[in-house]
Protein backbone atom coordinates (compact mmCIF):
# COMPACT_ATOMS: atom_id res chain seq x y z
CA UNK A 1 0.00 0.00 0.00
CA UNK A 2 3.16 2.64 0.85
CA UNK A 3 4.41 1.87 -3.03
CA UNK A 4 0.85 2.63 -4.74
CA UNK A 5 0.62 6.13 -2.13
CA UNK A 6 4.06 6.84 -3.35
CA UNK A 7 3.07 6.48 -6.60
CA UNK A 8 0.08 8.59 -6.27
CA UNK A 9 1.52 11.33 -4.85
CA UNK A 10 3.98 11.69 -7.20
CA UNK A 11 1.31 13.17 -9.44
CA UNK A 12 0.29 15.93 -6.81
CA UNK A 13 4.37 17.73 -6.65
CA UNK A 14 6.10 18.73 -10.24
CA UNK A 15 7.21 17.70 -12.35
CA UNK A 16 3.94 14.77 -12.07
CA UNK A 17 1.30 17.59 -11.53
CA UNK A 18 2.84 19.00 -15.06
CA UNK A 19 2.34 16.07 -16.40
CA UNK A 20 -1.11 15.83 -15.77
CA UNK A 21 -1.99 19.25 -16.29
CA UNK A 22 -0.37 18.78 -19.75
CA UNK A 23 -2.92 16.07 -20.54
CA UNK A 24 -5.55 17.87 -19.33
CA UNK A 25 -4.86 19.81 -21.40
CA UNK A 26 -4.80 17.44 -24.21
CA UNK A 27 -8.09 16.61 -23.07
CA UNK A 28 -9.87 19.96 -23.67
CA UNK A 29 -8.00 20.20 -26.91
CA UNK A 30 -8.79 16.71 -28.65
CA UNK A 31 -12.17 17.68 -29.42
CA UNK A 32 -11.34 21.01 -30.76
CA UNK A 33 -7.88 20.80 -32.54
CA UNK A 34 -6.73 17.29 -33.20
CA UNK A 35 -3.33 17.77 -34.65
CA UNK A 36 -2.19 20.41 -32.15
CA UNK A 37 -3.94 18.06 -29.35
CA UNK A 38 -1.54 14.80 -30.74
CA UNK A 39 1.61 17.19 -30.75
CA UNK A 40 0.97 18.29 -26.98
CA UNK A 41 0.74 14.75 -26.46
CA UNK A 42 3.67 13.74 -28.02
CA UNK A 43 5.36 16.12 -26.02
CA UNK A 44 3.76 15.42 -22.60
CA UNK A 45 5.02 11.87 -22.79
CA UNK A 46 8.32 13.18 -23.50
CA UNK A 47 8.34 15.21 -20.72
CA UNK A 48 7.09 12.11 -18.50
CA UNK A 49 9.44 9.54 -19.75
CA UNK A 50 12.71 12.30 -19.25
CA UNK A 51 11.43 12.74 -15.29
CA UNK A 52 10.96 8.88 -14.69
CA UNK A 53 13.40 6.85 -13.15
CA UNK A 54 13.06 4.25 -15.87
CA UNK A 55 14.41 6.26 -18.56
CA UNK A 56 17.26 8.88 -16.63
CA UNK A 57 18.79 5.60 -14.89
CA UNK A 58 19.22 4.26 -18.27
CA UNK A 59 20.66 7.37 -20.18
CA UNK A 60 23.36 7.63 -17.03
CA UNK A 61 23.69 4.37 -16.49
CA UNK A 62 24.73 3.81 -20.56
CA UNK A 63 27.52 6.56 -19.28
CA UNK A 64 28.72 4.53 -15.97
CA UNK A 65 29.40 1.97 -17.15
CA UNK A 66 31.81 2.53 -19.87
CA UNK A 67 34.67 2.75 -17.53
CA UNK A 68 34.90 -0.09 -14.96
CA UNK A 69 36.59 0.87 -11.29
CA UNK A 70 39.65 -0.54 -11.45
CA UNK A 71 41.21 -3.16 -8.92
CA UNK A 72 44.61 -1.59 -8.84
CA UNK A 73 45.52 1.78 -8.82
CA UNK A 74 48.45 2.20 -10.70
CA UNK A 75 49.60 5.84 -11.36
CA UNK A 76 51.69 8.99 -9.67
CA UNK A 77 49.16 11.18 -8.93
CA UNK A 78 45.58 11.30 -7.75
CA UNK A 79 43.53 13.83 -10.56
CA UNK A 80 40.27 14.72 -8.82
CA UNK A 81 38.07 17.35 -11.17
CA UNK A 82 35.57 19.91 -9.43
CA UNK A 83 31.85 19.87 -9.74
CA UNK A 84 30.73 22.56 -7.90
CA UNK A 85 31.28 24.23 -4.65
CA UNK A 86 29.54 26.75 -2.49
CA UNK A 87 30.98 30.31 -1.03
CA UNK A 88 30.21 31.54 2.10
CA UNK A 89 28.44 28.61 3.41
CA UNK A 90 29.73 27.40 7.13
CA UNK A 91 31.90 24.30 7.37
CA UNK A 92 33.92 23.11 10.09
CA UNK A 93 37.01 24.78 9.71
CA UNK A 94 35.90 27.52 7.23
CA UNK A 95 33.72 28.99 4.79
CA UNK A 96 32.84 27.23 1.50
CA UNK A 97 31.61 23.70 0.73
CA UNK A 98 32.47 21.53 -2.08
CA UNK A 99 28.65 20.15 -3.60
CA UNK A 100 27.51 16.08 -3.37
CA UNK A 101 29.33 15.25 -6.76
CA UNK A 102 32.45 17.30 -6.03
CA UNK A 103 32.44 15.88 -2.33
CA UNK A 104 31.75 12.14 -2.98
CA UNK A 105 34.93 12.55 -5.78
CA UNK A 106 36.88 14.15 -2.59
CA UNK A 107 36.03 11.20 -0.40
CA UNK A 108 37.02 8.63 -3.23
CA UNK A 109 40.65 10.41 -3.45
CA UNK A 110 41.46 10.76 0.65
CA UNK A 111 40.77 7.09 0.43
CA UNK A 112 43.18 6.75 -2.38
CA UNK A 113 45.61 8.50 -1.30
CA UNK A 114 45.64 6.86 2.74
CA UNK A 115 45.97 3.42 0.70
CA UNK A 116 48.69 4.28 -1.70
CA UNK A 117 50.55 7.32 -0.44
CA UNK A 118 49.94 8.87 -3.64
CA UNK A 119 49.20 13.06 -3.90
CA UNK A 120 46.10 14.84 -5.01
CA UNK A 121 45.57 17.49 -7.35
CA UNK A 122 42.68 18.99 -7.32
CA UNK A 123 41.57 21.06 -10.60
CA UNK A 124 38.35 23.34 -10.34
CA UNK A 125 38.21 26.98 -9.94
CA UNK A 126 35.30 29.56 -9.24
CA UNK A 127 32.65 29.16 -12.06
CA UNK A 128 30.26 31.55 -10.77
CA UNK A 129 30.42 34.95 -9.15
CA UNK A 130 28.71 33.53 -6.30
CA UNK A 131 30.36 30.33 -6.15
CA UNK A 132 33.36 29.01 -4.34
CA UNK A 133 36.54 28.10 -5.40
CA UNK A 134 36.64 24.57 -5.67
CA UNK A 135 40.51 23.72 -5.82
CA UNK A 136 41.30 26.37 -2.30
CA UNK A 137 37.92 25.07 -0.64
CA UNK A 138 39.00 21.20 -1.21
CA UNK A 139 42.53 21.97 -0.47
CA UNK A 140 41.35 23.21 3.11
CA UNK A 141 38.76 19.74 3.62
CA UNK A 142 41.60 18.27 2.41
CA UNK A 143 43.97 19.23 5.33
CA UNK A 144 40.77 18.78 7.91
CA UNK A 145 40.77 15.28 6.37
CA UNK A 146 44.39 14.11 7.46
CA UNK A 147 46.15 14.87 4.46
CA UNK A 148 49.64 16.60 4.56
CA UNK A 149 49.88 19.92 2.54
CA UNK A 150 52.99 18.58 1.00
CA UNK A 151 50.74 16.24 -0.92
CA UNK A 152 48.46 18.30 -2.34
CA UNK A 153 48.13 20.04 -5.47
CA UNK A 154 45.62 22.60 -6.83
CA UNK A 155 44.61 24.11 -10.32
CA UNK A 156 42.20 26.97 -9.34
CA UNK A 157 41.32 28.50 -12.94
CA UNK A 158 39.66 25.53 -14.36
CA UNK A 159 35.85 26.51 -15.64
CA UNK A 160 34.99 23.29 -17.54
CA UNK A 161 36.17 20.11 -18.32
CA UNK A 162 38.29 21.23 -21.38
CA UNK A 163 40.36 23.74 -19.03
CA UNK A 164 40.29 20.80 -16.23
CA UNK A 165 42.28 19.42 -19.16
CA UNK A 166 44.67 21.50 -20.55
CA UNK A 167 45.63 23.45 -17.25
CA UNK A 168 45.89 20.22 -15.16
CA UNK A 169 48.34 18.77 -18.17
CA UNK A 170 50.32 21.59 -17.52
CA UNK A 171 50.79 21.35 -13.73
CA UNK A 172 51.61 17.65 -14.61
CA UNK A 173 54.04 18.51 -16.90
CA UNK A 174 55.79 21.27 -14.55
CA UNK A 175 55.53 18.93 -11.73
CA UNK A 176 57.36 15.68 -13.23
CA UNK A 177 53.90 13.38 -13.22
CA UNK A 178 53.35 11.59 -16.19
CA UNK A 179 50.60 8.82 -14.68
CA UNK A 180 47.89 10.71 -13.33
CA UNK A 181 44.99 8.18 -11.70
CA UNK A 182 42.02 10.53 -12.53
CA UNK A 183 39.09 10.75 -10.28
CA UNK A 184 35.23 12.13 -11.28
CA UNK A 185 31.99 11.08 -11.55
CA UNK A 186 31.00 8.27 -13.33
CA UNK A 187 28.97 9.43 -15.76
CA UNK A 188 31.42 12.32 -16.20
CA UNK A 189 34.26 10.06 -16.85
CA UNK A 190 34.01 9.05 -20.60
CA UNK A 191 33.95 13.14 -21.83
CA UNK A 192 36.93 13.53 -19.32
CA UNK A 193 39.11 11.11 -20.39
CA UNK A 194 38.47 12.24 -23.92
CA UNK A 195 39.59 15.84 -22.66
CA UNK A 196 42.32 14.77 -21.18
CA UNK A 197 43.32 12.51 -24.45
CA UNK A 198 42.89 15.53 -26.42
CA UNK A 199 45.76 17.99 -24.41
CA UNK A 200 48.06 15.05 -24.29
CA UNK A 201 47.66 12.95 -21.27
CA UNK A 202 46.84 9.31 -20.70
CA UNK A 203 44.97 8.91 -17.53
CA UNK A 204 44.09 6.04 -15.60
CA UNK A 205 39.92 6.16 -15.20
CA UNK A 206 39.13 5.66 -11.18
CA UNK A 207 34.88 6.88 -11.37
CA UNK A 208 33.26 7.42 -8.35
CA UNK A 209 29.87 9.02 -7.67
CA UNK A 210 27.43 6.61 -9.17
CA UNK A 211 23.73 7.62 -9.45
CA UNK A 212 22.84 3.64 -10.79
CA UNK A 213 22.97 0.50 -9.29
CA UNK A 214 25.24 -2.63 -10.19
CA UNK A 215 21.57 -4.59 -10.46
CA UNK A 216 18.68 -3.27 -12.58
CA UNK A 217 15.32 -4.26 -10.66
CA UNK A 218 12.06 -3.12 -12.28
CA UNK A 219 9.22 -2.12 -10.34
CA UNK A 220 5.98 0.46 -10.86
CA UNK A 221 8.12 3.31 -8.64
CA UNK A 222 10.57 3.65 -11.46
CA UNK A 223 7.62 5.01 -13.56
CA UNK A 224 6.82 7.20 -10.80
CA UNK A 225 7.48 11.09 -12.23
CA UNK A 226 10.04 12.85 -9.60
CA UNK A 227 12.51 16.18 -9.82
CA UNK A 228 15.71 13.99 -9.12
CA UNK A 229 15.15 11.80 -12.62
CA UNK A 230 14.83 15.06 -14.58
CA UNK A 231 17.99 16.24 -13.09
CA UNK A 232 19.80 13.51 -13.98
CA UNK A 233 18.41 13.19 -17.35
CA UNK A 234 19.69 16.90 -17.61
CA UNK A 235 22.87 15.70 -16.97
CA UNK A 236 23.13 12.48 -19.05
CA UNK A 237 22.05 14.39 -21.91
CA UNK A 238 24.86 17.20 -21.00
CA UNK A 239 27.37 14.42 -20.87
CA UNK A 240 26.15 13.31 -24.67
CA UNK A 241 26.29 16.69 -26.05
CA UNK A 242 29.35 17.76 -24.56
CA UNK A 243 31.15 14.37 -25.62
CA UNK A 244 29.84 14.89 -29.34
CA UNK A 245 31.14 18.58 -29.01
CA UNK A 246 34.91 17.69 -27.95
CA UNK A 247 34.94 15.19 -30.86
CA UNK A 248 33.51 17.57 -33.42
CA UNK A 249 35.28 20.59 -32.63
Amino acid sequence: MIYLIKFIYSFVLPPGLFVVLLLLLVLWLWKRQRKPAVALLAITLLFYLSATQLVSHALIGSLEKRYPQPSEVQGDVIVVLGGGATSSTPDIDGEGNLSGAAANRLLVAVRLHRSTGLPILFSGGQVFSDTGNEANIAKRQLLGLGVPEEAILVENRSLNTEQNAVNTAELLKEKGYDSPVLVTSAFHMPRSVLEFKQAGVKVQPYPADYWTNGRFAFYPGRLAPNAESVQITGLALKEYLGLLAARIL
